[in-house]
C-alpha cells in the first residue's frame, strides 16, 4: 500500500458522468522503495478489466514563469528522468517492443478539457511535465535546469503510468496542479502540507473539468 500522507492506496469502482468508473485514491511511488513494475501495476489491471481512457492528475512545481500556485496545468508532454524504465525486461505482450510516444497525452482530449475550461471560465494552462525520481524537492539550480530542458512543471509521480497506458493502448489525458513555484523570486520553503492544501483547492475545478470530460467520452 501507499505510504504517503493523503495517499490511501485504495481503488474505488462506481459511476461519474453517468459512465463507470475505476479510480485510484492515491498511488505508489518509485520513492517508496517500490519497483517500477509495482508502481505501474494497477495501470495493467484496469486494462485488464476494460478501461480504454486514462486520467491522470498531480502536484507539481512550476519553472514556467507566468505559472501561478493553483494554476491547473493541462500536460501535453513529458520528460522522463526517472532512473529506471517501467518497460524495462521482457515485453509483455500488450504492446509493442518499442512503443510509440509522440502522443502520448491525447490531443482529442486535450481540446475537449480547453472547450470545457472555457466555457465554465477556468483558466489552464498548457505545459510539459518532468518526472523525477524524489523525494526531495527540487533545488533552485534543478529548477532552473529543468526550465531549460524544456518542461514547464516537474513532480515526482505520473509518466511512469502513462509510459505503462500507452503501451497497453489505453488514451490518457493529464493535469498538473500548481502547488510551488521554482522560479527564480518566486522560491520559498516548501512543505508537503503546503503542496496538499494547494492542491485541495485546486481540486473542484480539476474535478468539474474531468467529469464534464467523462461525460462527453
Amino acid at each position: 500500500m501507499s505510504t504517503v500522507e493523503g495517499h490511501s492506496g485504495k481503488l474505488i469502482f462506481g459511476k461519474l458522468g453517468g459512465k463507470e468508473v475505476m479510480a485510484m485514491q492515491g498511488r505508489f511511488h518509485y520513492y517508496e522503495g517500490y519497483a517500477m513494475r509495482e508502481v505501474t501495476f494497477p495501470v495493467r489491471v484496469m486494462r485488464e478489466l476494460g478501461i480504454r481512457t486514462l486520467f491522470v492528475s498531480n502536484a507539481g512545481g512550476g519553472t514556467n514563469a507566468e505559472f501561478e500556485i493553483g494554476d491547473l496545468m493541462i500536460i501535453t508532454d513529458h520528460i522522463n528522468l526517472f532512473p529506471e524504465h517501467p518497460l524495462r525486461g521482457k515485453n509483455i505482450d500488450y504492446g509493442l517492443r518499442f512503443p510509440d510516444m509522440s502522443e502520448a497525452y491525447d490531443r482529442e482530449l486535450i481540446r475537449m478539457a480547453d472547450a470545457i475550461a472555457a466555457e465554465a471560465g477556468i483558466r489552464v494552462r498548457h505545459g510539459v511535465y518532468l518526472g523525477t525520481q524524489g523525494p526531495t524537492f527540487e533545488t533552485p539550480a534543478e529548477y532552473r535546469m529543468f526550465h531549460r530542458m524544456g518542461a514547464d512543471a516537474v513532480g515526482m509521480s505520473t509518466v511512469p503510468e502513462v509510459i505503462v497506458a500507452r503501451h497497453c493502448g489505453i488514451r490518457v489525458f493529464g493535469v498538473s496542479v500548481i502547488t510551488d513555484l521554482g522560479v527564480d523570486g518566486k522560491i520559498i520553503e516548501v512543505s508537503h502540507e503546503e503542496v496538499q492544501k494547494a492542491a485541495d483547492e485546486a481540486q473542484p475545478k480539476m474535478t468539474h473539468i474531468m467529469r464534464e470530460m467523462i461525460k462527453r467520452l
